[in-house]
């Protein structure tokens, strides 16, 4: 159970905290973020239990690192970063997914250009829809998408997340939210 003190502190306070060895604050900070970490996760893994995996040793990491951080970042930006490089890990163990090379003007094409008709955002509104459209997705472009646009990380933020330049970032999450329309137009055409 939190405190009332322990809901007032922020998260640098409380990283501090379970540096200098209060369990309590730890437990706060993971009560406040497992839930976007464990989004993130699951958007990388291949499925639930690698996810919780995950989830599980992206904490034990941050509770072991807490004197290491230095606050450069926000808390969220911190576990989400750990989270990426635990599931890297993972899949380097694993079979990788097949590269996307795919030309920009092919996505871009598949995707209408951007354009979105009605039944489009209808479909874009579907939850369970969006979960399959992003299912259909690699990892990276799930991650982009749920670091930006679920998620609400600054360009910054999730660049560094991802451990990439601002501008790789912005040209890749492009790439992403073609790829995603260009799922969704594929279901619209198909009968949706």
């Amino acid at each position: 159970m939190t405190t009332d003190k322990g809901l007032q502190d922020g998260d640098a306070t409380l990283i501090r905290r379970a540096a200098a060895g209060q369990r309590s604050a730890f437990d706060l900070l993971v009560e406040r973020h497992q839930a976007a970490v464990y989004r993130f996760a699951r958007s990388l893994a291949h499925d639930d239990a690698a996810a919780e995996e995950a989830l599980q040793e992206t904490f034990l990491s941050a509770f072991k690192s807490t004197r290491r951080f230095r606050g450069e970042a926000s808390a969220r930006a911190w576990l989400l970063t750990i989270v990426r490089h635990v599931v890297e890990r993972q899949l380097a163990h694993g079979v990788g997914e097949p590269g996307n090379n795919q030309p920009l003007g092919d996505i871009g094409k598949a995707a209408g250009w951007g354009a979105i008709d009605d039944h489009l955002a209808d479909l874009l509104a579907d939850r369970l829809l969006l979960q399959r459209a992003l299912a259909g997705l690699s990892s990276a472009d799930r991650a982009l998408l749920i670091l930006r646009d679920l998620e609400g990380l600054s360009t910054a933020e999730a660049a560094e997340v991802m451990g990439l330049a601002e501008s790789a970032l912005k040209t890749r999450l492009h790439r992403a939210r073609l790829r995603l329309l260009a799922w969704l137009r594929r279901e619209v055409e198909d009968g949706g």
